[in-house]
């Protein structure tokens, strides 16, 4: 069971002096966040470190982000922790991002478990080392009946390639006959978003960027066609709960019309 969520006073503690916390509306809480984590190697390289220390000090950005959302209210938490295209990275440093993955899920699954944290993962396990592979399932079964905030982690994760298997299962389906040529005529974009590894998660709500890079890198491109955007300059392993609290006062400022003009009455 999930613990009891804080009061955002008590969970935004000592805020710096240029965040105003009553702008933040706890009963507009995004239920689906996203975040592509970005500015590990650019942080190290500025403090003169390996790229290794920047992922390693990202971890702590990824620990206050679960806990903070987890506190808040959020449901849902996406984040990209490895592409398809990441294994084109130096390989010592891919195998240094597979064993991190593997001892932070190792020191951090209790603790989730215990606040009531769902584990979830997309993209294909299949590829990634045994230890590694293992641990991730292990989250997934010890947390699978737990009734917090879903965490899903987007691991060896590529949305075109998700995309690409999606339709070649409607294709298998047709051939086999179990669509006919009238259903796939009728299918729609909910219909199809069944097909996705996302089909029983919601859409995000809000997809946070960090390091100021104005791309999506092949992230929940069909899940993300409404969701609102928000790029910060700030390095990942310098992304702390403030700056989610600041996401999450850009949000609640916008006004999301998916595609439909804003009434003139407000």
């Amino acid at each position: 069971m999930a613990l009891p969520r804080k009061p955002p006073a008590q969970i935004f503690e000592d805020p710096p002096a240029n965040l105003d916390l009553s702008l933040l509306d706890t009963e507009r809480i995004p239920q689906h966040i996203a975040v592509i984590m970005d500015g590990n190697g650019r942080w190290a390289v500025e403090q003169g470190k390996p790229r290794a220390a920047g992922h390693k000090a990202g971890i702590q950005g990824v620990r206050e982000l679960i806990r903070t959302s987890s506190d808040i209210g959020v449901d849902y938490l996406t984040i990209y922790s490895f592409s398809t295209e990441n294994w084109s990275r130096p390989r010592a440093e891919v195998k240094g991002l597979m064993a991190l993955f593997a001892s932070t899920m190792v020191a951090e699954l209790d603790g989730m478990h215990e606040e009531g944290v769902r584990i979830r993962v997309i993209g294909d396990m299949a590829q990634l080392p045994r230890r590694t592979r293992e641990t991730f399932q292990n989250g997934i079964e010890k947390t699978r009946d737990n009734k917090g905030m879903t965490l899903v982690i987007a691991v060896n994760y590529g949305s075109r390639l998700e995309i690409i298997q999606a339709a070649q299962k409607i294709a298998k389906q047709t051939l086999r006959g179990d669509l006919t040529t009238e259903q796939l005529e009728e299918l729609d974009e909910d219909a199809f978003a069944q097909y996705l590894q996302t089909s029983d998660i919601p859409d995000p709500d809000l997809l946070i960027r960090t390091s100021g890079e104005y791309r999506l890198s092949n992230f929940l491109l069909y899940q993300t066609a409404y969701s609102e955007l928000y790029v910060t300059p700030v390095l990942w392993p310098d992304f702390d709960r403030f700056e989610l609290c600041r996401a999450l006062i850009e949000y609640q400022s916008r006004s999301r019309r998916f595609g439909a003009v804003e009434s003139e009455d407000g």
